[in-house]
């Protein structure tokens, strides 16, 4: 069960200078210091197929954790002392279908590594709460449909350098360079396994049987408990097999297939994955990077008929 510690809505006494410097301590969001600007929160369920709300202008007042921006803007109740948010908007964790749901988030497509009490909202924050089935795995460590972020503020408030990884497909390395230059973010070019520090955006583009020598792709090949992904190129990347939330198999693409996701191992930055069974599918994938398709999607499937969200839920 991922634990998501919540901030007490306290009564505190007029003059009680001491609590109120405990709870600033705690991170409990009481409005001490700077706004941030640019601030976007989201409120999904089933991995972002159904958008209860979004607010591209949430009410915010001084300096934010993620849990205060959320008790400021939706209705909140938490458990076991609030250490866990129980219901969002009346949507509560719990079972559906006989399946463990909860309450996750992610902040500029990164899922949180720490309590929302404890972690500062930045300038340019998205911060995306989604309630799903966790029955596959809990982990979905990171997700593309907060883009063009985290490439262009970054994570925790830091830009990182981002490299683009072109395996061949010279048009979708540069419809991929065009998409990042668009929104203002500068990128390095280079092969793929290049090498390079943990904290560096990676994006790298080919084909399946191009890319899936690299560790962070070969998670991908192992399923939605290794990778956070459901969906999984064959060895080889001769096929995409889609899944859904509970890893059944959905369908499975064969030519002409693409596929845009993330994925994030230990302290490194998040990996993404332009990628198709062929060089169609390549074209396919890079024409999808960009905000419209992706938006509100953990990660997208391209067919010649349009994109796929996946996983594709079933209920």
């Amino acid at each position: 069960m991922r634990v998501v510690i919540a901030c007490l809505r306290f009564i505190v006494p007029a003059g009680s200078l001491l609590l109120l410097g405990i709870l600033a301590a705690a991170g409990c969001g009481l409005g001490v210091g700077p706004a941030p600007s640019d601030v976007r929160l989201t409120i999904t369920r089933d991995f972002g197929a159904r958008v209860l709300s979004h607010s591209d202008d949430p009410n915010v007042a001084g300096a934010e954790t993620d849990m205060s921006l959320l008790l400021r803007n939706d209705a909140v109740t938490t458990r076991y002392g609030g250490g866990f948010v129980q219901s969002i908007d009346g949507l509560s964790g719990g079972q559906e279908g006989g399946q463990p749901v909860d309450w996750f988030y992610y902040v500029n497509g990164l899922e949180a590594t720490k309590g929302a009490a404890a972690t500062d909202v930045h300038p340019g924050d998205h911060v995306w709460w989604d309630h799903h089935d966790w029955s596959q795995t809990e982990d979905v460590p990171a997700v593309v449909g907060s883009f063009p972020e985290p490439f262009l503020n970054g994570i925790a408030g830091k830009r990182l350098p981002v490299r683009v990884e072109c395996a061949s497909a010279a048009g979708a390395c540069e419809t991929v360079l065009k998409r990042l230059r668009g929104v203002g973010v500068p990128a390095a070019v280079a092969a793929t396994g290049s090498g390079g520090a943990p904290q560096t955006l990676r994006v790298m583009v080919g084909t399946w049987s191009q890319l899936e020598g690299d560790v962070a792709a070969q998670a991908l090949e192992r399923g939605p408990r290794a990778s956070g992904v459901y969906a999984r190129f064959s060895r080889g990347g001769r096929t995409l097999t889609l899944l859904d939330q509970d890893g059944r198999e959905t369908q499975t693409l064969n030519s002409d297939a693409g596929l845009v996701a993330a994925t994030a191992t230990g302290e490194s930055a998040p990996v993404w994955l332009i990628s198709g069974t062929d060089a169609k599918g390549v074209d396919l994938a890079a024409d999808a990077f960009d905000e419209s398709t992706l938006a509100n999607h953990f990660a997208v499937a391209l067919t010649p008929n349009g994109p796929v969200a996946v996983p594709e839920v079933e209920r």
